[in-house]
């Protein structure tokens, strides 16, 4: 039976895109949570930044495997049971975080949670062109893209509110909940979508598009100027630069507003302008103010903080419109998935790891400063791809 398309964001549809958008909030917020406790994480276990930072990049290996694997092989349970399956593993993972007392047992458990709520983008993006027709899809992809932008913004204020009631372990069991409740309800709503059935030769084929290593090139970089910096900004600005915890991550969450409201603004002008310049033109901005995050008047640091997560955030929804428009409905998740992958790879774990070694031996400002120029020359890449208006 054909899934109902909805053509606007009224009654139904409006309800579908609201809880999408809350999954994909709390989806983001179990991850980005672990940034703004990071100081305290890394002194209770007495570690260094590099090792800190080892928490993200094991989480984003888990994404990483998760990711790849959804988009191969999200036929087997279907779009929906997938989505029930990494809210319940995530629930779980939540509640054992608080016992851990071994700082290597909270990376495996961090690995295992990059795991389960990796299964959740590559599931979403092809339910949500399902329900809503083709010319929706940039408005409606890009609002679903503003929970991940709220979800940046709001971690370190939800940081700093529980932390005046609960320890940063107490924190997790909050994350229990809320993913739990969701995962309930979505037992009972909506219809089930499976994937096709991959025809032979359809990997091979996929791997040979200069499409797919292009956005995914670019994807890493984007990743690493939204993310990956994201999460080790916290310890430039407490160990390095001197901030109180609590003053950095109330700058620190005020600098991701913009990013919301640059989400927003992104899915009303995707379908009307050219995704090839609208992609070239945020990434090389986002590689400009990402490397003047690195200047040493640090009176400007929250202006620069502000303008560069408004802009590098905005580049997730183009880039998964972008990936709804060149690759065909079967290869779509699968594309999807390899892009994401690689993203989450390099720019979700290796970059911040690389940032935390920065840190370590150097600064991390001359590690932001490296990054910077190398998603400037990313943004060249556009010229290169096919297929793309």
């Amino acid at each position: 039976m054909a899934m109902e398309k909805f053509s606007g964001l009224k009654g139904k549809a409006l309800l579908f895109m609201i809880f999408f958008w809350s999954l994909w909030f709390i989806n983001f917020s179990g991850r980005a949570i672990f940034a703004p406790i990071m100081p305290l994480i890394e002194d209770e276990f007495a570690i260094s930044h590099a090792r800190a930072s080892s928490l993200f990049a094991f989480s984003s290996f888990g994404y990483a495997c998760a990711v790849f694997l959804s988009g191969i092989f999200s036929g087997l349970l279907g779009y929906k049971r997938s989505i029930i399956l990494s809210l319940a593993i995530s629930s779980c993972i939540f509640f054992a975080i608080p016992s851990v007392k071994v700082f290597n047992i909270l990376v495996f458990l961090s690995f295992i949670l990059g795991i389960s709520i990796g299964i959740y983008i590559p599931s979403v993006i092809p339910l949500i062109t399902e329900y809503y027709e083709d010319r929706t899809w940039g408005k409606v992809i890009a609002i679903h893209d503003t929970g991940a932008s709220m979800s940046i913004f709001a971690a370190p204020l939800i940081a700093v509110f529980l932390l005046e009631y609960l320890s940063w372990r107490g924190i997790f069991y909050v994350f229990g909940i809320f993913f739990m409740i969701p995962a309930v309800i979505f037992s009972f709503a909506g219809r089930e979508v499976k994937a096709q059935a991959t025809k032979k030769g359809f990997f091979s084929s996929l791997m040979k598009s200069r499409n797919l290593w292009i956005l995914g090139t670019m994807w890493v970089f984007a990743a690493g100027a939204c993310l990956g910096l994201y999460f080790v900004l916290p310890l430039y600005l407490t160990k390095e630069l001197g901030f109180d915890i609590r003053y950095a991550n109330t700058i620190f969450s005020v600098s991701r507003i913009g990013g919301v409201l640059v989400s927003i603004l992104t899915g009303f002008i995707v379908d009307k302008f050219s995704l090839k310049k609208i992609i070239f033109m945020i990434t090389l901005i986002a590689g400009i103010l990402t490397a003047l995050i690195a200047v040493k008047n640090i009176k400007f640091i929250e202006v620069f903080l502000f303008l560069q997560a408004s802009i590098s955030t905005a580049f997730f929804p183009v880039g998964l419109v972008t990936i709804s428009r060149v690759f065909a409905r079967e290869k779509r998740s699968m594309a999807t998935g390899l892009i994401v992958t690689l993203g989450v790879t390099f720019g979700l774990g290796i970059v911040p790891y690389l940032l935390g070694v920065a840190g370590d031996y150097i600064s991390f400002r001359l590690g932001i400063m490296v990054l910077g120029i190398l998603i400037i020359l990313s943004s060249g890449l556009t010229y290169f791809m096919k297929d793309l208006k």
